[in-house]
């Protein structure tokens, strides 16, 4: 009863999905007074208690989501960090009048392929690709090349291959993270990688934040840390800007947020792919809102809301960086109970090891099979980078490994 009458004297927004990676946004949202309803294809979803009110259903059911949105008077629609949702969400947003990019903008931005060729229509630099099933169609692009689902994201089924026998091999591979009949081979880009993280409204786009990327070593393409700011140069970031805002007005990104990944190397900047919503991996709930001053979040629950975003700084700028812990493959991890004092580190803002004393340490093949970050915040880029490096040493006073036959020998 309390619910329903709150609902009533507060607008509705309905978040699309409720894992932890949507934690910081619901709080975000509740924090302005809005009734925040999730909705999510699990019943176990992590973060359903976190919400006003929260309902099972399943992503294809756009009858039953129309329901949920009349039932609560919703107005507005949002999420963060995934894909998934998308399309489904640009079909409501169309549905209840809500502020959102088009079916168009959703179809393109969550097929791989249609992004690219959207891309080179409208002379966006990117990799040279194609659809295959088969290795023998890749044709006459070169090796090393990179072979990724059309339709997933988080580095699930992505991977490098050097040859024709990898290529067979990771086809396979990538075969089980997709429902498509075919995947995206690519030639493989060389150069440090980095994000771009933005907000649409009203045609105009706006550059937050530039994040500098670190991934695990080939053949596979994890995140294992990011900072900011990136350290390029004014002319780069220029050209990035100018970037930005043809990949907008080439997708149709209006009323959103967006995740641009690319590279830079000697011959010039290269898109990799792009995506009408936050980052995930910490970027959007701590790592701009620590480098900015600004919480992207909120201007993206303005943009959902209707409302002008503002970026004014609500906390002082500075530099931040999240590393995501990368041990020794199939050693077993010992843990010092005291390794909790890394929470009372100057500038560290979160840690999180998901391991326990005596655990054996999985390899890392895509972002779900992360273990643990450690989130710092400097005073500039100089500061964060000797933070992080000092405190990389100092783990190692609470954390060693040991090979399986030294465990059974205790």
């Amino acid at each position: 009863m309390f619910a329903r009458h709150y609902m009533k004297q507060n607008k509705t927004i309905l978040l699309f999905g409720t894992g932890e990676l949507q934690k910081s946004l619901i709080l975000r949202a509740k924090a302005q007074g809005l009734f925040v309803v999730g909705i999510d294809p699990s019943e176990s979803a992590a973060c359903k208690k976190e919400v006003d009110a929260f309902e099972v259903i399943d992503g294809r059911d756009f009858n039953g989501t129309i329901k949920v949105a009349k039932k609560y008077d919703a107005s507005a629609i949002i999420t963060t960090a995934t894909d998934k949702p998308l399309r489904m969400m640009a079909k409501v947003a169309k549905a209840i009048s809500a502020p959102f990019f088009s079916e168009d903008t959703a179809i393109a931005s969550t097929d791989k392929f249609k992004m690219k060729e959207l891309f080179m229509l409208n002379g966006i630099p990117c990799a040279k690709g194609r659809l295959i099933r088969e290795a023998e169609e890749s044709g006459d692009l070169k090796f090393p090349l990179i072979v990724k689902p059309r339709d997933n994201s988080g580095s699930r089924g992505v991977k490098l291959c050097h040859d024709i026998d990898e290529l067979r091999e990771n086809i396979r591979e990538a075969c089980h993270f997709t429902k498509m009949d075919s995947v995206l081979v690519e030639e493989y880009i060389e150069g440090p990688e980095y994000s771009i993280e933005s907000l649409h409204q009203k045609g105009k786009s706006f550059i937050i934040q530039f994040t500098e990327k670190k991934t695990t070593q080939k053949p596979y393409n994890v995140e294992l840390g990011h900072k900011e700011p990136a350290n390029l140069t004014e002319e780069i970031r220029s050209s990035i800007t100018v970037l930005i805002r043809k990949i907008a007005n080439s997708l149709g990104f209006d009323n959103c947020a967006s995740h641009t990944e690319l590279k830079i190397n000697k011959q010039g900047i290269y898109v990799i792919e792009t995506s009408p919503r936050l980052g995930g991996d910490f970027i959007t709930s701590h790592l701009v809102p620590l480098s900015t001053g600004i919480n992207i979040e909120d201007q993206l629950i303005n943009i959902a809301m209707g409302k002008p975003i503002d970026l004014k700084p609500v906390t002082e700028p500075g530099a931040s960086g999240i590393c995501f812990f990368n041990f020794p493959n199939g050693k077993i991890i010992r843990i010092d109970p005291k390794i909790v004092v890394v929470n009372d580190w100057d500038g560290v803002h979160l840690f999180r090891l998901n391991l326990h004393d005596g655990d054996r340490i999985p390899e890392i093949k895509n972002s779900i099979d992360r273990y643990g970050e450690i989130i710092v915040k400097g005073k500039d880029r100089l500061d964060l980078d000797k933070k992080l490096e000092d405190y990389e040493n100092k783990l190692e006073n609470f954390i060693n490994f040991k090979n399986i036959s030294e465990k059974n020998d205790e």
